[in-house]
């Protein structure tokens, strides 16, 4: 009897946990049940994770030379699709994402649940990349690297190499003292960093040697010129921070792509809603199926106009 008036006596959790409770039920069954919507200036899909396997160069159709940063995907498959509600009462739509498998050994027994109820192996790594609400995909669902088209642009996110303790010269390119008079076992110092008796002290933000790298960073406008559907592989013109075979975070660009689609979107520019050469995206995701009926290798359109080899007028 104790235990049932005790039951009784439990207060009710509060209006915005029980939607929260209702939405992470529902949000399981959302992507399948919602029918594959096309992308719109307005939609906002998922990242991927890919592993930085170094870089090295192509030539396009003109003959120029291009560095490029080779992206690998490995076995990257959605492991959650979150739906929560914000204190005012918005909704946060949210895709998780895993890569890299692990072995299971290795990981923790809250994880292997976690693993378990999206039917994935455990994986390394786990992130969660805002979308629309209608972006959501089906847990469970392997992605593929044709998820980016090339000729977009996108934003890759990882932490830059740590460099250690450096100097002014190498940190904030400082010019350093005179190399030959004047100067006596200092050539290579900050000068000055005080002022007068007033303010008396060192100003908040000046540059001064200090621990160089090993932050979280973030390249943006990096341009597709290739994507290998076999290797899962994804060419991206420029450097990408981190080290070789360090997890990296790939995404829409932002400024690009995103917010540039919306603005032509609502002047009615709607040739220009997407980069030149690009048709559509993969909506609400590129999958592993979609891949199968595409080729091995896609290359993006040079866009060079004339060739660098040819004389100008």
């Amino acid at each position: 009897m104790f235990r049932l008036w005790s039951l009784a006596q439990t207060p009710q959790l509060p209006i915005i946990q029980q939607c929260c409770r209702q939405m992470r039920t529902t949000a399981t069954n959302l992507a399948s049940t919602a029918p594959q919507p096309k992308w719109t200036a307005h939609s906002l899909r998922t990242g991927l994770i890919a592993r930085k396997r170094g870089m090295t160069a192509m030539w396009d159709d003109n003959g120029a030379r291009v560095p490029v940063t080779v992206l690998q995907l490995e076995n990257c498959q959605v492991t959650a699709n979150v739906v929560t509600l914000r204190p005012d009462r918005s909704e946060y739509h949210a895709v998780q994402i895993g890569a890299s498998d692990r072995p299971s050994r290795t990981t923790t027994a809250q994880m292997k649940g976690h693993f378990r109820k999206a039917s994935v192996p455990p994986k390394y790594i786990v992130k969660e990349f805002p979308v629309t609400p209608d972006a959501h995909i089906p847990v469970g669902t392997a992605l593929s690297a044709i998820h980016f088209v090339p000729g977009q642009y996108v934003d890759v996110t990882a932490n830059s190499i740590g460099k250690g303790f450096q100097g002014v010269m190498k940190r904030w390119n400082f010019r350093g003292l005179r190399a030959s008079h004047g100067v006596s076992i200092s050539h290579r110092s900050a000068g000055a960093t005080g002022a007068h008796q007033d303010p008396g002290r060192v100003w908040p933000g000046k540059k001064m040697a200090g621990r160089l790298g090993g932050k979280r960073r973030t390249v943006q406008n990096l341009t597709v010129v290739r994507v290998d559907t076999d290797l899962d592989l994804i060419f991206v013109k420029g450097a990408v921070p981190g080290a070789d075979d360090a997890h990296v975070l790939v995404r829409d660009a932002k400024k690009k792509l995103v917010t540039l689609a919306k603005a032509h979107q609502a002047v009615g520019a709607y040739e220009k809603v997407l980069p030149k050469g690009v048709d559509d995206l993969p909506f609400p995701a590129g999958t592993r199926d979609m891949a199968r009926n595409l080729p091995t290798v896609i290359d993006a359109r040079s866009k060079r106009v004339t060739s660098p080899f040819v004389p100008r007028e």
